[in-house]
């Protein structure tokens, strides 16, 4: 699971703090707090995705979509050396996939999100190893890459489902909106 020293806030790069709590309002004790459509529409902006969200969240060809992150994401999953213990862990993240896609193809997305977060935190663990279960991965990953640092911090706040309490009283426009946000960024990666 992903871990933080000092809140999720303050591993932020100071430029990414307001886009980043607007979707997440709950990191700063906002746990009432709903995400807006613009709040993801910001933060896929900042994230390097901007255009490539947009699109997609007016065209709504989700079939094609869909298959083209399976399809990425099978390849980055594939792709990632690991060594011969973590190989079954490997397999089973690839056989976590297709129930994700039909958790979004049956707009259960409240589901999907929480699904999505464990997604990300094994693809963390192939991509880096040991470093993201460590308290610093965050601030490891902003040092690494901006952008995919705050790829990071999304995932990790998928990843703590006490952020995810909003997916309930939040309509499905913005539940879709903010898990795409992810996907689009695998989808593109």
């Amino acid at each position: 699971m992903f871990r933080f020293s000092s809140g999720p806030s303050k591993v932020l790069p100071k430029n990414f703090r307001g886009v980043a709590e607007k979707l997440f309002p709950h990191s700063r004790g906002k746990s009432s707090s709903i995400p807006s459509l613009d709040a993801a529409k910001n933060f896929a902006r900042e994230l390097g995705i901007g255009e490539d969200y947009k699109d997609l969240l007016k065209e709504r060809d989700m079939n094609e979509f869909l298959e083209r992150f399976q399809n990425n994401l099978d390849l980055l999953i594939q792709k990632t050396w690991v060594e011969k213990a973590d190989e079954d862990r490997k397999n089973a993240l690839l056989d976590k996939i297709p129930p994700l896609i039909s958790l979004i193809e049956n707009e259960k997305y409240p589901e999907a999100l929480k699904e999505f977060g464990i997604i990300l935190e094994e693809l963390a663990y192939l991509f880096f190893g040991s470093q993201s279960q460590k308290d610093d991965f965050t601030e490891y990953t902003f040092r690494i890459d901006l952008e995919m640092g705050l790829f990071w911090w999304y995932g990790s706040m998928l990843g703590r489902s006490q952020n995810l309490d909003w997916t309930l009283k939040a309509n499905r426009e913005v539940q879709l909106s903010v898990l795409l946000l992810g996907i689009c960024y695998l989808t593109n990666f």
